[in-house]
């Protein structure tokens, strides 16, 4: 068992409008949107999890910057509502979502994934499914074993030593093509491509701001991915 075509590239070279989700990707899928090779990879992980009776089943896959900026403004006005601060409702935003502009969905690479075989109630992305007697235990445990002979890895594993985004057990990134992408990004003037001045909250996330959430955030992954 395993994806034969996994190979990773040095470098795409990638139109910034692209790593920053404001380009016009070509992407596949029924029900998702992926780059094609990421989509030949999960196609060929979905059908070797069915032969043990996981539905493989994308949640969440491409997200555009304006997508993102919906989510990132949605959640700041709900955190405000609630009587905090700019930088209270950021850092709370920032303990699972992403900065507009930073997201590692906004590459067609990124996936968040349950199993369909099993009752989807409430919110499902929540660590706590992916545990114990939590309906999602077999899927992690099958990924867990699996997922990384097709190419996909943990961004956002639990390790306590690892900065950022806390620990997301249904969201897998197609490395073959993210790890290039995040070289390519990283070398962006992110203050250019990436500070809007119709983001909520844009008075605390400045260029200092940016910085360190590029530290913590962005480069806080599994340093496979890195």
């Amino acid at each position: 068992m395993g994806f034969s075509r996994v190979k990773e590239q040095k470098s795409l070279r990638m139109d910034p409008y692209l790593l920053i989700g404001k380009g016009g990707p070509e992407l596949v899928g029924k029900n998702y949107a992926l780059l094609s090779q990421a989509s030949e990879a999960f196609e060929a992980m979905a059908t070797e999890a069915k032969k043990e009776g996981i539905l493989l089943k994308i949640v969440s896959s491409y997200r555009s910057y304006e997508r993102q900026k919906s989510i990132w403004n949605s959640k700041f006005s709900n955190f405000k509502s609630q009587g905090m601060s700019d930088r209270k409702a950021i850092e709370k935003i920032i303990e699972y979502s992403t900065l507009p502009g930073t997201s590692r969905h906004h590459w067609g690479t990124d996936i968040d994934l349950i199993d369909a075989s099993q009752p989807a109630e409430g919110d499902v992305l929540v660590p706590q499914k992916f545990h114990q007697d939590g309906p999602y235990v077999q899927l992690r445990k099958w990924m867990d074993k699996h997922a990384e002979s097709f190419g996909f890895y943990l961004p956002y594993t639990d390790d306590p030593s690892r900065r950022g985004f806390k620990y997301e057990p249904w969201h897998y990134s197609f490395a073959p093509l993210s790890k290039p992408m995040l070289k390519d990004y990283l070398n962006l003037n992110h203050a250019q491509w990436i500070l809007s001045e119709d983001l909520e909250g844009s008075e605390v996330v400045g260029k200092e701001f940016l910085e360190s959430y590029l530290e913590t955030h962005v480069k806080g992954i599994n340093p496979t991915l890195l």
